[in-house]
């Protein structure tokens, strides 16, 4: 049998009729209705009414898909690319209304206009509790991506899913899951497995540092994303060294190398969010297991895990390693069908198809929350741009 056919086998294992189907994702449009609706309601305005309406489809319908053909990662990686993207054009044209630029001035950083961003979280921690003081310049309730609200947000996420919140969260990961998925097969085959542990140097490195200057050193320094969320001024050389850096970041780890690789490399060979978010994938309840005795160590999951996150010692014990995002992407490609979803603390023979869907219901549930006012801030502001020529208003 060829290895398609043997993975599509192995896929079916988590298969549904019709029926069965519909039936499972009944309770995801009940929840996604409420959660988008509220209590307003459709809105009154078309222009509003038809992005949330346009949402509330898609996600039941990438929703309904992976229950009826039993992938995960496919469909996942729609919704998820289509957030990260989504957050783009709804952020840019936010900020400028907001404050009539991309850049945060200096008057902006003393009166704490700057959003909260989860990937400050792991430098603000440890000067948080030393010193009792917030190193971010942003509001801590209130306005718009407060911290309170950011933390609270990455406190239930981190419960729910551990580091899975890089695949089913995190509103920049869709960007270099994207781009490694637009070559059908990689021209950079090998990366050394040395450089998995850069993140958690990284993640050492910026938290000291942050911890001695009382300053978020990440977020000044390091972050890819300033180049297509908000920057400081570039008001001298400083400055225009901080943005040369966030642009040859970007460019390298979220464009180029995943679209030779056809990896996630920011996020599995830099983000220092990353590493801190695979620190508390012990304590969740959803793990990736391996069945050994259905395993034949033909290392396919191994070159084509986006996150680097089985190698072949991870997969002689049956797991993957921290920093497994649990994209489901090993799940489906396995063309013997010995990686699945599993709830920590069961018999390893407990029912793989049921552990999936355990887990697929609140990570789901929280990636639809997560970008259902990105995604429909995005469609409003596209047919903004086709009938008005600006994205703004």
């Amino acid at each position: 049998m060829s290895t398609d056919v043997l993975r599509r086998t192995a896929i079916d294992r988590h298969a549904s009729s019709l029926p069965r189907a519909a039936a499972l994702a009944l309770p995801m449009l009940a929840l996604t209705t409420f959660l988008t609706l509220g209590r307003d309601g459709i809105p009154t305005s078309p222009i509003r009414a038809v992005p949330l309406l346009l949402d509330l489809v898609l996600v039941n319908t990438l929703f309904f898909l992976m229950v009826k053909t039993g992938r995960t990662d496919r469909y996942r990686a729609i919704l998820f690319v289509s957030m990260a993207v989504a957050f783009i054009v709804s952020f840019i044209p936010h900020l400028i209304e907001l404050r009539g630029s991309m850049s945060l001035s200096e008057e902006n950083i003393l009166r704490s206009k700057a959003p909260f961003c989860h990937m400050v979280i792991p430098v603000t921690l440890i000067p948080a509790a030393l010193t009792r003081t917030i190193i971010f310049p942003g509001q801590i309730e209130g306005g718009f991506a407060n911290i309170s609200a950011m933390f609270a947000l990455w406190i239930g996420a981190t419960i729910t899913l551990g580091r899975g919140f890089c695949s089913w969260g995190c509103f920049y990961g869709g960007l270099d899951d994207g781009m490694s998925r637009l070559r059908r097969r990689p021209l950079l085959r090998e990366i050394a497995s040395r450089w998995t542990y850069v993140p958690y140097a990284v993640l050492a490195v910026i938290v000291v540092l942050s911890a001695a200057s009382l300053a978020p050193f990440y977020c000044e320094w390091l972050c890819p994303f300033k180049t297509v969320t908000e920057y400081q001024a570039v008001t001298d050389l400083r400055t225009a060294l901080q943005v040369a850096i966030f642009v040859g970041l970007f460019l390298t780890l979220v464009v180029v190398l995943p679209f030779l690789s056809r990896r996630r490399t920011q996020c599995g060979l830099f983000c220092p969010m990353g590493a801190f978010q695979g620190l508390f994938n012990k304590l969740n309840l959803f793990k990736i297991r391996v069945d050994l005795k259905a395993c034949t160590s033909c290392g396919h999951c191994v070159r084509t895990c986006p996150t680097f996150s089985i190698d072949e010692g991870s997969l002689a014990v049956g797991k993957t390693r921290l920093s497994c995002t649990k994209c489901g992407k090993c799940v489906d490609e396995c063309p013997k069908g010995a990686i699945d979803f599993h709830i920590q603390g069961t018999p390893g023979a407990a029912s793989a198809r049921k552990a999936r869907l355990l887990y697929l219901y609140p990570a789901y549930l929280f990636l639809v929350t997560f970008s259902g006012g990105m995604i429909q801030d995005a469609l409003r502001r596209v047919y903004l741009l086709a009938s008005t020529g600006s994205v703004l208003g």
